[in-house]
């Protein structure tokens, strides 16, 4: 293993002006550099919005964007440090800088990219990403070991160990991450944010340019020849393998716990936001003179912790969700402490600083690509994520040399064993969970108390963990689970009611349909299905379509109804109505037509098109206008902004009959969309109400849900009984709201005013 060693550091002269303002001017340059490298990606994702929606999956693939450009400019670095002396090495960087400025910025969509795929969106996505973005994002990608390796050269009293300066580029990220939600996007419409984005990329090239000059005025020779310091301190593979592992766990866990959380813990607006914030603090904490007392409480922690997310994982629903997110999120920031800890640990000497940084950007990449592109592949569920938490136990300091002396053939034999036990149970049928109650807690303390007692013996403590997972984990689906299939956008399962008699389309937490099947004599249902959860006959839905009905005297409706879930919406359709479905996800289309699980779509509106893709952008390419225009993209909390915003509302009203209405389902755990319908409403001057819809009995007894409902047109007569109805009271425009645009959009404040409500 190769560390920092002093014997080559060179003395430390601190006789210059320009020596002593080494250390501050380049950390200010690395620390602008990474606010603007972690301030791009929300901008220029939320400039995607409009064409490809906001689901948690976009986030995802971006990650994964930019860390594969990351990996691209720190091997930039890599070799301009390796094969330029420091004055050619900065005439190219500077003329690079100065070449994207001229070429790429400002930042905006690429022409020709307006319109994703039907199949295929992660890699058109990420094709997007760099027409657009890429070179802006290359050129501040490697300024972070470009800009530590220069400084290693000036002869500052700290240059023989620039590492803690990557702590100043993680803050930088860290800042712009959190100060992008509740200042930037609130204060910034998207145009202005590009505009500073520019300037400030601008003064970055200034700086560099400064730090260019302290270099050259202090630059050193090193002690010794760097042939010699080559042959002297070369790095194993062994060790660069190393390396690549420790950073590409976290990478991995960080992508996986993000779609854990917003798919199985809770679907609450900016959470993904936490598990970012504390990656990037660790590397804060761990990258820092003075650290190992922490990262041997963060070793001694572990095992506490791991124990800890064994609970929640096994607890499910069953706890409630802050409980469960502190738990997930808790041996997370533990887990990449221990990852960041140990590399920092294992930092080589300044002559292998770049390299050290390609390495680790090799393992972001690697971790990226298996929870983001990989996984949704190969599994069906959220499986990356446990994988990953066994993996961040592998981790574990003193685990290779553990496993070492277990030799070859045991270690063979137990995986034999536990692909055995994996295999019994899919074939069985059964899982830990099916055990009787008391067993299954006895079972779980068992496990957990192995992983505790062994916590000084790291083999015995990956065994703990490994029997949980293929005890827990195992690829069965729960009793009940009739399908599930997973698809760019989500994790889609059909769940059947415990009585029998209904089923349930439901992504992670949030139901997106139902439909009963059954009678309550266990008779199955012929003929239409009765519409179910948020369209049940007494909800707004019902109230709306049926005002709506009134108005055409018998006439016909032409409705688009942008979502389709099971179909539901179709079973309010009667005859000579014309029907449209737009839904961007394949995966629910086939789940809605396939008569083995749901019937309403085939029963009651069976010639009625799907049209796959967003909603916005294909509901334009319909001929005619449309009676009624649905947007049904809002049971879950994951919220589509761009189908919000005044140029939205504008869209659907340029296929509006004159004397049409819209519909917008705006029901969120943890917002109150009413403003922003209001105000996007009320910018085109049309009028409308909101009805808050209650249900009894519940979505798994009475098969009805509450839903939250705006219904808006041209004129209060075409409304119908809704206009002046007490049940549905006008949509306001708050005083000083301000109209969500694809260019202005804040979505604190709807969180703030859901808070507020009593």
């Amino acid at each position: 293993m190769s560390s920092i060693d002093s014997s080559h550091d060179v003395p430390a002269g601190e006789g210059s002006l320009a020596r002593l303002a080494a250390l501050p001017l380049f950390a200010l340059a690395i620390f602008v550099s990474a606010f603007l490298l972690f301030s791009v990606q929300p901008l220029f994702t939320k400039m995607v919005l409009p064409v490809l929606g906001g689901t948690p999956a976009v986030w995802s693939v971006a990650m994964v964007f930019f860390q594969g450009v990351l990996l691209a400019g720190y091997g930039y670095a890599h070799l301009l440090n390796r094969y330029l002396d420091p004055r050619r090495a900065i005439l190219v960087h500077l003329a690079m800088m100065a070449t994207v400025f001229a070429i790429a910025l400002p930042i905006a969509l690429a022409p020709g990219w307006g319109r994703p795929p039907a199949e295929g969106e992660a890699f058109w996505l990420i094709g997007l990403f760099a027409a657009s973005v890429g070179l802006p994002f290359f050129a501040l990608a490697g300024n972070g070991p470009l800009l530590q390796a220069w400084f290693a050269r000036t002869g500052h009293r700290d240059a023989a160990d620039p590492y803690f300066l990557y702590g100043a580029s993680n803050l930088g990220s860290f800042l712009a991450l959190l100060s992008y939600p509740f200042v930037i996007e609130p204060l910034l419409p998207l145009k202005t944010q590009s505009a500073v984005w520019t300037a400030s990329f601008a003064v970055l090239g200034g700086l560099i340019a400064v730090t260019a000059v302290i270099l050259v005025s202090t630059i050193r020779a090193p002690a010794v020849a760097p042939s010699a310091v080559r042959a002297e301190t070369s790095v194993a593979w062994a060790e660069r393998l190393t390396w690549i592992g420790q950073a590409a766990v976290p990478s991995g866990l960080l992508v996986a716990l993000t779609a854990h959380l917003s798919t199985d813990v809770a679907a609450v607006p900016l959470l993904w936001v936490l598990p970012l914030a504390l990656f990037l603090l660790t590397f804060v904490l761990a990258f820092r003179d003075g650290g190992s007392g922490l990262h041997r409480l963060m070793v001694a922690a572990q095992p506490l912790m791991l124990v800890g997310v064994v609970f929640a994982l096994v607890a499910g629903a069953n706890i409630p969700w802050p409980l469960a997110a502190a738990l997930h999120v808790g041996f997370f920031f533990v887990a990449t402490m221990v990852c960041h800890g140990e590399l920092y640990r294992r930092r080589p000497i300044t002559t292998h600083l770049t390299e050290f940084y390609v390495m680790l950007s090799v393992g972001g990449v690697i971790g990226g690509v298996f929870a983001s592109l990989a996984a949704p592949a190969l599994f069906n569920s959220i499986l990356e994520y446990p994988i990953l938490v066994v993996a961040a136990v592998l981790c574990r300091p003193g685990m290779c040399e553990a496993l070492g002396r277990l030799g070859w053939s045991r270690l063979v034999a137990a995986m034999a064993i536990l692909a055995g036990l994996v295999g019994m149970q899919a074939v069985a049928g059964v899982t830990a969970k099916s055990l009787p109650v008391i067993g299954y807690i006895a079972l779980m303390s068992a496990i957990a108390g192995v992983i505790l007692i062994s916590r000084q013996q790291p083999a015995a403590m990956l065994a703990g963990a490994l029997v949980f997972f293929a005890m827990s984990q195992a690829p069965v689906m729960p009793a009940g689970t009739l399908a599930r299939e997973r698809s760019f956008f989500a994790v889609h399962e059909v769940q059947e009611t415990p009585d029998g008699r209904g089923r349930l389309l439901v992504h992670g937490i949030t139901v997106h349909g139902a439909e009963r099947i059954r009678h309550p004599d266990g008779r199955l249902i012929d003929g239409r299905p009765e519409p179910a959860s948020y369209y049940h006959r007494g909800g707004p839905f019902g109230d709306a379509i049926g005002a709506l009905r009134a108005t055409r005297q018998g006439r016909p409706l032409r409705v688009a109804a942008i979502g389709l879930g099971i179909g539901s919406l179709a079973c309010y359709s009667e005859p000579g109505d014309a029907w449209t479905f737009l839904e961007i996800d394949p995966v629910v289309v086939r789940m809605a037509r396939d008569t083995r699980l749901f019937q309403s779509l085939t029963r009651c509106a069976p010639e009625a098109p799907v049209v796959i893709g967003d909603g916005r952008l294909t509901l334009g390419d319909q001929a005619g206008r449309f009676d009624l225009i649905v947007v049904d993209a809002f049971s879950s909390d994951a919220i589509p902004v761009h189908l919000l915003t005044r140029e939205a509302f504008a869209g659907y009203l340029g296929k509006l009959a004159p004397d049409g209405a819209i519909l917008v389902h705006i029901s969120n755990r943890n917002m109150d969309l009413s403003p922003v319908v209001a105000a996007s409403a009320a910018a085109h001057g049309l009028t409308g109400g909101v009805r808050h819809g209650v249900a009894e009995g519940g979505m798994r007894e009475a098969m009805t849900a509450p839903a939250i409902v705006a219904m808006v047109a041209r004129d209060a007569r075409h409304l119908g009984a809704v206009a002046g109805s007490p049940a549905w009271p006008p949509l306001a425009v708050p005083a000083g709201f301000q109209t969500w645009t694809d260019d202005y959009s804040n979505i604190i404040d709807p969180i703030m005013r859901r808070l507020r409500q009593p």
